[in-house]
């Protein structure tokens, strides 16, 4: 499909040399009135650009930027495991989370799509065990439209869309609840039980670029080129106000063209 063209076409991109203070100036603007941001990075552009230690480089930066720092810890995994650590599981997705780990002050208790923190952010009052819950972890960041940041991506990287589509009812996602043990540290742990939508078939993928032409059409997503190296910006309440409409007035919307 175009999509999925598109998919693999952006997937050969590669980023040259950028400039530092350009970066640094959309980190600024797109930042101002934000304590935190959600981010999703793929350090081989970063190292691209930048060159060093991407790792390093992108984590100062949203240091210097934001009071914490939001990023997936997804364990997908728990599905066939069973065994969630929130100290050891380690994220599925990407070589920046795996590390961002180890820097994490906190994670939640989700044990298939638990976010890390560094800094002082919580998500104290909110339902863990039902991933996309009306009163969950997604919902919070919803309703604070926090700020979410793509760097080095090859596309829309966006976890935030698979709640909208569990709360707008898809007809091609399902509830699903599965069951296994939390370790809370080395010697603690417990029983659970974690609810999740997943897709009904593999064979279901999303349309990005008509995503991403929606957002742009509605100014939600800003998308900047720093010689190859891709930064995006978007606010998570903003989303929802853009796309979920659209997905209540047809379900497959999202996974067609």
């Amino acid at each position: 499909m175009k999509h999925q063209l598109r998919k693999q076409v952006s997937s050969r991109r590669r980023a040259d040399t950028a400039d530092e203070s350009r970066f640094d100036e959309l980190l600024e603007r797109h930042g101002a009135g934000h304590d935190e941001a959600f981010v999703n990075v793929g350090l081989g552009d970063v190292k691209g650009a930048f060159g060093g230690n991407p790792y390093e480089f992108v984590v100062s930066k949203l240091d210097d930027a934001f009071d914490s720092t939001l990023a997936p810890g997804f364990t997908d995994y728990f599905k066939t495991s069973g065994v969630y650590h929130k100290e050891f599981s380690r994220p599925k997705h990407g070589s920046f989370v795996r590390q961002f780990l180890a820097d994490a002050d906190y994670r939640t208790d989700d044990a298939i799509k638990s976010f890390l923190v560094r800094g002082d952010y919580r998500f104290d009052d909110c339902v863990h065990d039902d991933s996309y819950h009306d009163d969950g972890c997604y919902a919070k960041l919803e309703a604070e439209n926090t700020l979410a940041i793509n760097v080095g991506t090859a596309w829309l990287v966006c976890p935030h869309v698979h709640y909208l589509e569990a709360q707008c009812d898809v007809d091609y996602v399902e509830s699903r609840t599965f069951d296994g043990v939390m370790y809370r540290d080395r010697t603690n742990y417990e029983r659970i039980e974690q609810t999740c939508d997943i897709a009904r078939s593999k064979f279901y993928s999303w349309n990005r670029s008509k995503l991403e032409g929606l957002l742009e059409d509605e100014g939600v997503l800003h998308s900047y080129d720093l010689n190859g190296l891709s930064v995006q910006f978007l606010r998570l309440g903003d989303l929802t106000d853009a796309l979920a409409p659209k997905l209540r007035e047809d379900p497959y919307w999202l996974v067609t063209l």
